[in-house]
């Protein structure tokens, strides 16, 4: 059985929003093409997010970056 505590609120798109230093309107879109995992509630069909995913996809994003920058460098220094 859960107890409160374990039961983590739920981000909204505008939280991922200034999470991620985007527009609001970007976070739909990527939530959609499955960039960001996200869960559907309401009949509406809002957007929910869990912080653990919006953690995981910077963690990504900044491992593509380092890795990306590397290869620039050394091309340039080897270029």
């Amino acid at each position: 059985m859960f107890n409160q505590e374990d039961i983590m609120p739920m981000l909204t798109v505008k939280d991922v929003a200034l999470l991620l230093n985007i527009h609001v309107n970007t976070t739909r879109p990527w939530s959609d093409q499955g960039m960001l995992k996200a869960y559907r509630i309401t009949r509406r069909g809002d957007h929910r997010f869990r912080q653990e995913d919006i953690t995981s996809f910077l963690e990504e994003y900044n491992h593509f970056n380092m890795n990306k920058s590397a290869i620039m460098e050394f091309n340039t220094v080897h270029g």
